[in-house]
């Protein structure tokens, strides 16, 4: 058995006795993984499900030159006080 196979054992094994504690505590058995779901199941999930409404996109928000002109000085101010904080030390 390579590494690779080993660790998908230990996993089934983990997940098996995850579902035991479960059981055993009278807590809720979870039906599905965290995380994103295989593809096999998003596409029949999808074929399954209602057309979906359109969604209007958001407008792009723009920063004006003022915004932006703002921010750099805060930046360099805060870049400053860096260089400042490290040459005292």
């Amino acid at each position: 058995m390579g590494v690779s196979e080993i660790l998908a054992s230990v996993d089934r094994e983990i997940a098996l006795l995850k579902q035991a504690r479960a059981l055993l505590s009278g807590a809720a058995i979870p039906t599905r993984k965290a995380g994103r779901p295989k593809k096999a199941v998003a596409t029949l999930a999808a074929s399954e499900a209602k057309p979906a409404k359109k969604i209007a996109k958001r407008k792009k928000r723009n920063l004006s030159p003022e915004g932006r002109k703002r921010i750099a000085e805060a930046v360099k101010r805060r870049w400053e006080a860096q260089r400042k904080a490290a040459a005292s030390k």
